[in-house]
């Protein structure tokens, strides 16, 4: 599963792109299962996907996830995109 998100932070705007370790990363973090996104996440979930997608895809971040929530002033899900689309 692969969510691409606009990040909006006082410095800057960005978008990235989640992968299956950041969504499995959430599962472990969130004790919930990817299915359950259907029924809505929330504005922490998204924070968090966009926090550790950043990271991995070598994007500045603070080192604590507070901090990052702290600078942001929106998150966008941009598109989504289901492991196996047909």
């Amino acid at each position: 599963m692969k969510l691409t998100l606009k990040v909006e932070t006082t410095e800057t705007t960005y978008e990235v792109v989640t992968n299956l370790f950041v969504i499995v990363m959430w599962e472990r973090k969130y004790k919930r299962k990817a299915s359950e996104m259907a029924q809505g996440i929330g504005v922490e979930d998204l924070a968090f996907m966009a926090y550790e997608a950043s990271k991995l895809n070598k994007i500045v971040v603070p080192s604590e996830f507070d901090t990052f929530i702290k600078n942001l002033v929106n998150i966008d899900v941009l598109n989504t995109e289901a492991p196996n689309p047909t």
